[in-house]
């Protein structure tokens, strides 16, 4: 499949209309619907509904519109990669990484490197573990920063000098804001909001000894800006990391930790059986050498 016919069925997508799109891409009309019927043809699918001069996607358009951008994208992070030189590093770093105190120290790396080798540019990804692993997976990132437990037996990783407690986070004013720390006990009491990853609630669950039956989790987050607004607009009580809290700043909120103590790190990873680029590699090095002096 030609890449130009790949980039060709992308202008045709984002403009639903091949009178536009051939007009972008400088060809005649019909040579462009040509091209996007060959394409059908080659994939045995169809692409588009074409109604009222519109070409609307179908779901597998839809489909092979996501898988073309991703290979479109790999494909030129690849060209510069190949254009290394021993004089002069160039090239992409994509890198994932949870919402917790390890950005601070992660963004610190990435900022020495980058001084170091200004020619390396990165593509930075929020998310939590789930969406950052699947990310890894398919190679939309070069490297994850998660929060432990990782699959050791699927990745590499470097283990980070960074570590987080668990407990709940409260509005300042509320009459559990005076608590040292939170139990079980107290868990069973309020409305909670828990985190979406079931390993994360089951590690919790485990070190509190909870029966998660008697919880009362009237909703769940993967990442903390939406949680917050809700923990701030109502009475509710959020399951989370002390890092979510020195994150916002907010005097309104508190961060209790939990009794018994539970603690987690966090890992630079890395999928295995991989092609590790210069770049890569170079990162790797210094990340690596200064997690050492940390």
């Amino acid at each position: 499949m030609d890449t130009r016919v790949i980039k060709y069925f992308l202008t045709v997508a984002q403009t639903n209309n091949i009178t536009h799109a051939a007009q972008q891409l400088h060809i005649t009309q019909p040579t462009l619907s040509r091209q996007m019927i060959d394409l059908e043809k080659e994939l045995g699918v169809t692409l588009f509904d074409r109604k009222q001069r519109r070409m609307a996607l179908t779901s597998e358009g839809v489909l092979f519109q996501q898988r073309a951008s991703t290979i479109l994208s790999l494909l030129d992070q690849t060209k510069q990669e190949l254009q290394n030189t021993a004089e002069e590093l160039t090239g992409v770093l994509n890198i994932g990484c949870v919402v917790s105190r390890v950005s601070k120290f992660v963004m610190q790396i990435v900022s020495s490197f980058q001084k170091k080798y200004p020619n390396v540019s990165f593509n930075l990804y929020d998310g939590n573990g789930d969406l950052l692993r699947q990310r890894l997976d398919s190679g939309l990132e070069d490297f994850a920063v998660l929060i432990e437990p990782v699959e050791a037996a699927k990745y590499n990783f470097i283990e980070l000098p960074v570590h987080e407690q668990w407990g709940l986070i409260v509005k300042s004013a509320d009459p559990l804001a005076k608590k040292q720390a939170i139990t079980k006990s107290d868990l069973y009491k309020i409305p909670l909001i828990a985190p979406t990853r079931n390993i994360v609630r089951d590690e919790i669950s485990d070190v509190l000894k909870l029966d998660q039956t008697k919880l009362n989790i009237m909703a769940t987050n993967n990442l903390p800006s939406n949680a917050y607004e809700l923990l701030k607009a109502g009475n509710y009580y959020m399951l989370g990391i002390e890092g979510i809290v020195n994150s916002f700043h907010d005097p309104e909120l508190t961060f209790i930790p939990f009794s018994p103590h539970k603690e987690t790190g966090h890992v630079l990873a890395w999928r295995k059986n991989t092609v590790v680029t210069p770049v890569m590699e170079k990162f790797l090095q210094e990340f690596a050498d200064l997690t050492e002096k940390f």
